[in-house]
């Protein structure tokens, strides 16, 4: 029996703290110190550049990845603005232009920044916050293992007390 960690690779779950910011400084966040994020790797459950930078990788490591947009959340769209209806909003009280809103779509809801309030309607960019931007993400792997039957069945990873569907 060897000594030596799991590395990530596909069929890994992987536990991991990280710290996120864009290229500009204008966005930061982070995992919760208690709780780190948890995902099975090789089943696109995390940003694609993430999901690469990560491989190979060994609890105890820690790194920076640089992602660019198309690696991230793409590249901003700039025919993602659209006027929509503010009955459609979810929520209760007048948007405000800059806020995050959540729309009812027939795909379900969908969540757009509020560039424009009217009367009646909202312009709202529905390109993702981060879409466009290089992101750098600080990160601190706790732990990485085998994954389960179970979860590789599901296609992803079931937290410390199992998973609920």
């Amino acid at each position: 029996m060897s000594n030596n960690p799991p590395v990530v690779a596909d069929g890994t779950v992987v536990s991991f703290h990280y710290q996120l910011r864009d290229a500009e400084d204008s966005f930061n966040e982070s995992s919760d110190a208690d709780s780190p994020i948890v995902y099975l790797h090789g089943r696109n459950n995390i940003v694609p550049g993430l999901e690469t930078a990560m491989a190979g990788k060994r609890s105890g490591d820690k790194f920076t990845a640089t992602i660019a947009p198309e690696q991230g959340y793409g590249p901003r769209t700039p025919n993602a603005m659209q006027r929509v209806p503010i009955k459609h909003l979810a929520g209760k009280g007048r948007p405000v232009a800059g806020q995050t809103v959540t729309v009812n779509t027939r795909e379900g809801a969908r969540h757009g920044v509020v560039v424009k309030v009217g009367h009646f309607n909202v312009d709202l960019d529905m390109n993702h916050p981060l879409a466009g931007k290089t992101l750098l993400f600080d990160i601190d792997i706790v732990d990485v293992r085998a994954a389960t039957d179970e979860e590789l069945a599901h296609g992803h990873a079931h937290g410390p007390g199992g998973h609920e569907h």
